[in-house]
C-alpha cells in the first residue's frame, strides 16, 4: 500500500470540506434534541460504510437501479434543501420522530455526513487517486466526524442558545447554497 503524503493530505481535506461537519453542528444540535438522543458510532459507523461502499461499488449500484451520478446528487441535492430551509425559517419539516434509530440513518448518515455530495466526490476522486490513498482519507474524516458528535452537548454550552441559533441560521443559508450548488452543477445532464 503505498501512500503519498501529500495526496493524502488533499483528499482528507477535500472530503472534510464537503464533508462539512462543523457547519453541520446547529442542525445535528436540533435534531438531537427533537429525537432525545443520537448514536454517535451507529451515524459514524452507517455513514463510513456507505462511503467505502460508494469508493469500490458507487457507480456500478447506481447502474443497477438505473441511475446515474446526477439523478443520485439532485435527489441527494433536494433534501438537503428542505434541511437548509428548515434550519433558516425554523419550520419543521422533518418531522420530530422519537425513533432516534431511524434518524441517525436519515437524515444523519445521510445526507448529511454521507450525502451526495460526498459520494459523488469520493467517485470523483478515483479518477485522479489511489483507492488506498482515499480509504485512509475517510477513515480518519470518519474518526473527526465520530468526535464531533459526541461532543455536541459541549459545543451546544460553548455557544449557548444566541449562539446556536444565529450559527444554525447561517448554516442554514450555507446548506441552501450548498444545496443549490449539487443541484445545478447536475441537473443540466438530467435534461438532456
Amino acid at each position: 500500500m503505498n501512500i503519498h503524503f501529500n495526496e493524502l493530505l488533499t483528499v482528507t481535506f477535500t472530503l472534510f470540506a464537503v464533508i462539512d461537519i462543523i457547519g453541520s453542528v446547529p442542525l445535528l444540535v436540533s435534531l438531537k434534541s427533537k429525537m432525545g438522543s443520537i448514536s454517535e458510532s451507529k451515524a459514524t459507523l452507517i455513514s463510513g460504510g456507505l462511503m467505502i461502499l460508494f469508493l469500490f461499488l458507487g457507480e456500478k449500484f447506481l447502474s443497477m437501479l438505473g441511475l446515474d451520478v446526477h439523478s443520485f446528487a439532485v435527489g441527494g441535492s433536494i433534501l438537503i434543501f428542505i434541511l437548509g430551509l428548515e434550519m433558516v425559517l425554523g419550520i419543521e419539516f422533518f418531522k420530530s420522530d422519537k425513533n432516534a434509530q431511524a434518524s441517525t440513518v436519515v437524515p444523519i448518515a445521510f445526507p448529511l455526513i454521507a450525502g451526495s455530495g460526498t459520494l459523488t466526490t469520493i467517485m470523483s476522486l478515483k479518477a485522479g487517486y489511489p483507492d488506498a490513498t482515499i480509504l485512509v482519507a475517510i477513515l480518519i474524516n470518519l474518526v473527526f466526524i465520530f468526535i464531533v458528535l459526541k461532543s455536541l452537548d459541549l459545543i451546544e454550552k460553548l455557544l449557548g442558545p444566541a449562539g446556536m441559533i444565529a450559527i444554525r441560521k447561517f448554516f442554514g443559508v450555507i446548506l441552501l447554497a450548498i444545496a443549490v450548488k449539487i443541484f445545478t452543477g447536475n441537473v443540466h445532464s438530467l435534461l438532456k
